[in-house]
């Protein structure tokens, strides 16, 4: 087995190209038979919003040109959003990111609505609540969905993804509209706040939650929980709730894979950033860089990966050690020490080789080329229910977490200028740009637009995935650098932070 994994590794990450680095094999993914012959749970496409004849669709997949898309003149995203894509150099047959941008509304659930003249006339926080007048609380997503091993589940990601958000936060609506209260720590089964009386333990469930008294008695060691960290909940249970799902449809239906997932989520004027993976986004404020997200791979989660393998052991199949050394041991080097950690050291020490050591580590490589059990190397996603080592009935999921991280940048709190925006792309733009070199890059290329073209964050938008791309020449694809350019799937948003304003 450990030999097996070797060749796996050595083919892998000698062989591979220097960005396709969390493609793993298809053979390596598990898949029955009975996979093979289900319907999709979604047929193969590009965004909606691309609008893509079939003939376009087709153009879209050569592999030797590496068209770019981007919105057509004419077509209007929400806050004047521009976006580009660009297939891979041959990683895959199709491209295998997926992206998404939606315009919805939170509404209460079969609920009365109150008077709309006082709700219509209302503003809280600088936005309009309008739960009255039938349309609900606005709520933009915009997400990118970095495929792997196929396209299935960023497709089911890109389609899903925003309604299971939106349907959690309308559990919750009659929360959202107080965004200056507290919310309840126990909520009655009709929703309502559930109230203890701490003195005598009496419970009271009122009926209306318009009836409910500010003068609720609080126990004294009572945590307060702000509405943002209720809403930075009930992304991170949408994403569980996503990669649930997956799973539950994998019995119906061929969904392919899996995907690393970023969200952008605005609501009642904070933008919630959600990322399970290598994704990344940066808001460029003044010409200033913020970064917005951290990338979840084997290096980074190092310390989780690790804790996982000591305490449940018989996911690593006796076939690996959850210790890193600096190299593989060689079996000649039994009793002598070497250096080492484990889950609980930042820093290396000295051990002693015993015979457990030989096997093969549970993260193996550095940088882009570390791989999880050498066979992925993204630790935070969604799908990849199947995904197995090569050759071995050892599952790779329970290592892999569907959690994201959500950072929260507060909209209101900072008057935009049209040059304000927020980046969010896949890998393919990062692999071989800067955080630094994209912010420098949108903001030459916006001074130079007409302020009123609403083009300007498409055509910036593309300019920035043409210099990751590079052009095709004799070598490969090329920087001007003569530095290799990414050749993985690329796909990219520019969102004008201001945007909000355009809306009407």
């Amino acid at each position: 087995m450990i030999s097996k994994v070797k060749n796996a590794m050595t083919n892998l990450v000698g062989g591979m190209m220097p960005h396709g680095h969390h493609h793993h094999n298809h053979n390596h993914h598990g898949q029955s038979c009975e996979q093979d012959s289900l319907p999709p749970r979604f047929p193969y496409n590009r965004p909606e919003f691309l609008d893509l004849t079939p003939e376009l669709l087709q153009y879209s997949t050569e592999h030797a040109s590496r068209p770019v898309l981007a919105l057509k003149r004419g077509s209007r995203l929400p806050w004047k959003t521009g976006y580009a894509e660009v297939i891979n150099a041959g990683k895959s047959m199709l491209n295998e990111d997926q992206a998404s941008c939606e315009k919805l509304f939170v509404k209460k659930p079969n609920s009365k609505h109150r008077n709309s003249t006082l709700l219509e006339d209302n503003r809280v926080s600088g936005w309009k609540l309008t739960i009255a007048d039938g349309t609900g609380i606005p709520l933009h997503f915009w997400g990118v969905f970095d495929g792997h091993a196929g396209s299935g589940a960023a497709i089911m990601a890109s389609k899903l993804l925003h309604r299971i958000i939106r349907d959690r936060l309308e559990e919750i609506c009659h929360l959202l509209e107080d965004p200056a209260g507290v919310p309840p720590i126990c909520l009655a089964k009709n929703g309502s706040p559930y109230q203890v009386d701490a003195k005598k333990g009496a419970a009271q469930e009122p009926e209306d939650p318009d009836s409910v008294s500010d003068s609720t008695v609080r126990f004294h060691m009572e945590k307060v929980v702000s509405l943002e960290n209720l809403v930075m909940g009930v992304i991170e249970t949408a994403f569980t709730q996503m990669d649930d799902l997956i799973q539950r449809e994998k019995a119906s239906y061929a969904i392919s894979g899996g995907c690393c997932a970023l969200a952008a989520i605005h609501l009642m004027g904070k933008l919630y950033l959600a990322n399970a993976g290598d994704s990344r986004a940066i808001i460029v404020r003044n010409k200033e860089v913020i970064p917005m997200t951290n990338e979840f791979t084997p290096e980074s989660e190092r310390q989780r990966l690790q804790y996982l393998g000591f305490l449940r052991p018989e996911l690593l199949g006796n076939e690996f050690t959850h210790i890193e050394f600096p190299r593989r041991i060689q079996h000649s080097e039994l009793g002598k020490k070497m250096l080492y950690r484990d889950h609980t050291m930042t820093g290396w020490a000295y051990k002693t080789i015993v015979e457990d050591d030989l096997k093969f580590p549970l993260i193996y490589g550095e940088g882009k080329k570390a791989r999880v059990m050498a066979t992925i190397g993204v630790t935070r996603g969604l799908g990849d229910h199947d995904l197995k080592v090569y050759n071995s009935n050892i599952y790779i999921k329970p290592f892999l977490s569907c959690v994201p991280e959500v950072k929260i940048y507060n909209v209101e709190e900072h008057k935009h200028g049209p040059d304000d925006v927020l980046v969010m792309g896949t890998d393919g733009l990062w692999d071989v740009t800067t955080d630094r070199e994209v912010a420098d890059a949108v903001s030459a290329y916006l001074s130079c637009c007409d302020p009123s073209d609403p083009m300007r964050y498409t055509l910036a938008a593309q300019d920035l995935l043409m210099r990751s791309r590079g052009v095709l020449k004799e070598r490969g694809w090329r920087l001007p650098s003569e530095k290799l350019g990414s050749g993985d799937d690329i796909t990219v948003f520019v969102i004008p932070l201001a945007g909000q304003e355009t809306e009407t």
